[in-house]
């Protein structure tokens, strides 16, 4: 097998277990927190553990990224890997609230496993393969955003809540241990500059293209996180009454995740064909329509179709994103721009929520669908506008693998 081939495969599944450990404490985190003894604002203290992790993964990954480029992605995915092992570990022995609390931050704090992964795919594999490469990878990580709280509610029903941080801290280090001995970072071209965010900061300011990208990162992310605290209770409105209700809302609610599982590597092929602002303009005007259309059906089964029409084209927004964090940074930079890429997909996810359930309280639900669509539509807008052949910087010389 090719030595990018193989490093997708390991990559991906590293991925997908990583996503999933990251999601897998939703279904029991409040159970685990009673567990602990917290009686009182046990919502409040699930949300505060949950957001926390992208809190501290936010502020970091900056810092990372400006590491792995001097010294190597695949050391700090070995890094990552080691350290959420040992966090989940710890996890499972902890005895109150704020031991969780420090334990999270620190799993955000000393993250970067994800971005390291699609800095070494992004940069070892064909340029005529690219974008297939990085749509794969993310269907890792919708993958794991789907199958983490199914798994994380298995083990815990079946062992424990404990056992299940132990179990999960165990997948990680099978997943860093394939890492350490099959994946071959063999681009990598070290940064002579010292490790700096500052500096990482000012070198991806002098580059538009890239700071192009991260303004469309969040404003895509915030757009889509508008609606991730009402839609549970939207599905649960529209779906009635039955007993069957909440397996309805997990289906719905995971639709979106399976439209990309099954669509995002045709899309990825179509960018490597058509370019990637070709393919992010389709898929974000086609984000902007179906959030709009989520509107006018109040019927559980035609949402459903919505949604996972929706998905199929939306898919192809994020991977487009990273193939142009590829085409317009040089490889030595590439491990700072795509942990700048993930900053700033983690403030879009962060605020997103925090808008749509203020909007969603103020107005109504309705009224957060129609926003998410406009924000689309609007940042389809931006992205055609500043994405223009004749407003474009070249692309620096070593800025494409091949």
């Amino acid at each position: 097998m090719e030595s990018w081939k193989k490093n997708l495969w390991i990559l991906w599944f590293g991925s997908f277990i990583v996503s999933s450990s990251f999601s897998m404490v939703i279904p029991f985190l409040p159970l685990f927190l009673i567990e602990l003894g917290v009686t009182k604002n046990t919502e409040m203290w699930s949300g505060l553990l949950f957001s926390s992790a992208f809190f501290a993964g936010a502020l970091s990954s900056p810092f990372w990224g400006a590491v792995g480029d001097k010294y190597g992605r695949k050391p700090m995915i070995i890094r990552a890997g080691l350290v959420l092992f040992v966090i989940y570990v710890l996890m499972a022995f902890v005895t109150n609230e704020y031991q969780v609390l420090i334990l999270r931050l620190l799993q955000g704090l000393l993250s970067g496993f994800i971005p390291g992964a699609i800095a070494i795919v992004g940069t070892n594999t064909p340029e005529k393969k690219v974008g297939y490469a990085l749509s794969m990878m993310s269907t890792a990580t919708a993958t794991g955003g789907i199958m983490g709280p199914m798994i994380g509610g298995t083990l815990a029903s079946l062992f424990s809540n404990r056992m299940a941080f132990g179990l999960a801290g165990l997948l990680c280090f099978a997943a860093t241990l394939l890492v350490i001995f099959w994946v071959k970072e063999e681009k990598f071209v070290p940064s002579k500059e010292r490790v700096s965010v500052m500096n990482t900061f000012k070198v991806a300011g002098h580059n538009k293209a890239l700071m192009t990208v991260l303004m469309l990162t969040v404003l895509t992310q915030f757009s889509v996180m508008t609606i991730e605290p009402v839609l549970p209770l939207y599905i649960a409105q529209i779906g009635g009454s039955s007993s069957h209700t909440s397996m309805i809302a997990g289906f719905v609610f995971s639709i979106v995740g399976i439209a990309s599982i099954l669509f995002a590597a045709r899309w990825g092929r179509l960018a490597d064909k058509i370019g990637f602002q070709k393919v992010l303009l389709i898929g974000l005007l086609a984000g902007g329509i179906g959030s709009l259309a989520q509107i006018l059906f109040s019927n559980i089964w035609a949402f459903s179709a919505i949604r996972f029409a929706y998905g199929a084209f939306f898919c192809a927004v994020f991977p487009a994103l990273n193939g142009l964090v590829v085409k317009h940074t040089p490889s030595e930079f590439r491990g700072r721009a795509f942990s700048l890429n993930q900053t700033a997909n983690q403030i879009g996810g962060m605020a997103g929520p925090l808008v749509g359930g203020l909007v969603s309280g103020v107005f109504n639900i309705h009224s957060v669908f129609l926003m998410t669509g406009v924000l689309m539509l609007i940042t389809t807008v931006i992205t055609y506008w500043t994405m223009r052949p004749s407003r474009q910087q070249p692309v620096e010389k070593g800025s494409l693998s091949s």
